[in-house]
């Protein structure tokens, strides 16, 4: 089962298909749009999409790891990494997909 990744050009056409900018302009609208959320999140802001869903920033602390090949264990740095939260409507339309879809 294949799926089809969405890419920014793709998101480009549909924002061209839609609203009737040019080409060009549709590009230039869909990095701007990613590049405010990308900024955003840099500062430490959270991003909230209504009816899609949220991004925020989070801190991990220094923790031990295991390599799971030799068992030697090995600190993990602290770091930040994104987390994306889902809208229930989004939980919802993606559940209503799988159940039309038979799965």
């Amino acid at each position: 089962m294949t799926q089809k990744t969405v890419t920014r050009a793709d998101l480009a056409e549909a924002v061209y298909g839609s609203v009737g900018l040019s080409r060009t302009e549709s590009a230039e609208l869909v990095e701007r749009v990613l590049e405010l959320i990308s900024d955003a999140l840099v500062t430490g802001s959270n991003v909230k999409l209504s009816s899609f869903g949220s991004f925020q920033v989070r801190s991990k602390n220094e923790r031990i790891g295991r390599n799971p090949k030799t068992g030697e264990e090995v600190p993990i740095l602290p770091r930040q990494v994104l987390v994306f939260k889902p809208s229930n409507v989004l939980k919802s339309k993606i559940n209503k997909s799988m159940v039309s879809a038979g799965k």
